[in-house]
């Protein structure tokens, strides 16, 4: 039971205060886009002023027998609080098939793990929850072909969009979609400017109410940080998501996102695995793009959490490398769910304290702990306070 500090990232979409306000620290006018509580090694959290990965290779007993069974002597899991200015890239991440036959290919054809055209930088798939600080705006699946040929449509601009766009009411299925996202972020010459001429009919509708006027703001809001960018249609293909704070969501392997705005605790395999499909100017990979993707359309749902003791809530994942709960603190002493798995605790407000065999830590918001796989105290406080744990425990 020790007081774990996080390694912060410092990428040019995130804000500039979320994270220092939640660490109790001044913000510097520097953005802070994410704060990870973890072992991986391109930001390991400390213990003691020591990295988390090298405690653990001395002692892995504390990640507990069945996940070092299943998933070998490293923590599975990393926690990162993220804080979006703007949108991050449009993305997907492998199943654990696909990250090992890619990251052994990579291997193989020599390419360096910090060269820019590397796509798998470890061999792990990356599923991931977001569960909302904030109001929080997402990019998540592809929508229904037709709602968005309808959308796209009712901007005005339909004449000059339909040999693009076409496929998506011409055919169905997948294949379909994917015929589209691709050709869309191909664009070159005079139809590159088609972003041009969506984003200027998108004008003349943010004002709009409903389904219409969120997607028409939803390119202003891209052409805006990408101006002009292919990727702002491929974007226009997608379920817009907003969370409010509590409210979450689960990204599986194979599924296109992007996240837009918002600060939230995102919970993932421990895996730095990012395979791009636009809205960057980082390495984009459409081969692996079209073996990794899933293009079904989807609707996207919200992630219930399911109350297992009073003031604790578990939410459900369809991955076995975390499990994730929230602890709503209280003057009454509550176990720290995920015992037989090395656990990390985050607090993100108020105060609380652990409490086991006659040890005590005090944590305030903001403030992170980690736990040893056969560490069982109680926590009691006033704060709120997230609990990870490998999936298998």
């Amino acid at each position: 039971m020790q007081r774990l500090n996080g390694a912060i990232q410092h990428y040019a979409w995130g804000t500039t205060d979320a994270i220092p306000n939640l660490l109790g620290v001044a913000p510097n006018g520097q953005p802070v886009a994410e704060y990870w509580l973890g072992a991986h090694p391109l930001g390991p959290a400390t213990v003691e002023g020591r990295r988390l990965d090298e405690v653990l290779d001395e002692q892995p007993e504390l990640l507990g027998a069945k996940s070092r069974d299943e998933f070998g002597e490293q923590l599975p899991f990393l926690v990162k609080v993220l804080s979006a200015r703007h949108a991050l890239s449009l993305q997907a991440h492998p199943s654990r098939a696909q990250a090992v036959e890619g990251f052994a290919r990579e291997n193989a054809a020599g390419i360096a793990l910090d060269a820019p055209e590397r796509t798998y930088r470890d061999d792990w798939p990356k599923p991931e929850m977001l569960i909302a600080l904030s109001e929080f705006h997402s990019l998540n699946g592809f929508r229904e072909p037709t709602r968005t040929a309808w959308l796209f449509d009712q901007l005005g601009v339909s004449s000059e969009l339909a040999s693009v766009i076409g496929p998506l009411t011409e055919r169905k299925g997948p294949a379909a979609m994917a015929e589209v996202f691709l050709d869309v972020l191909s664009l070159s010459g005079e139809r590159a400017e088609l972003s041009e001429l969506v984003c200027a009919a998108a004008m003349k509708h943010k004002d709009a109410p409903g389904e219409l006027g969120e997607f028409a703001r939803t390119v202003i809001e891209l052409d805006e940080v990408f101006p002009g960018d292919p990727g702002i249609l491929a974007a226009l293909l997608m379920n817009r998501v907003v969370l409010a704070p509590g409210d979450a969501t689960f990204v599986p392997a194979g599924r296109m996102h992007a996240h837009l705005a918002g600060t939230g605790v995102e919970v993932m395999a421990n895996s730095d695995n990012v395979i791009r499909g636009g809205l960057t100017a980082k390495h984009v990979d459409v081969g692996e793009l079209v073996k990794v993707v899933e293009f079904e359309a989807i609707t996207p749902t919200r992630v219930t959490p399911t109350t297992e003791a009073p003031g604790v809530e578990h939410f459900p994942t369809e991955c076995p490398e975390f499990d994730v709960w929230r602890i709503r603190t209280s003057p009454l002493p509550t176990p720290v769910p995920g015992l037989g798995s090395a656990r990390v605790l985050l607090m993100v407000g108020g105060s609380a304290r652990l409490q086991a065999d006659g040890t005590a830590l005090e944590l305030g918001s903001g403030e992170a702990a980690f736990l040893g796989a056969e560490e069982n105290p109680t926590i009691e406080g006033d704060g709120l306070v997230f609990v990870t744990a490998a999936g298998v425990h």
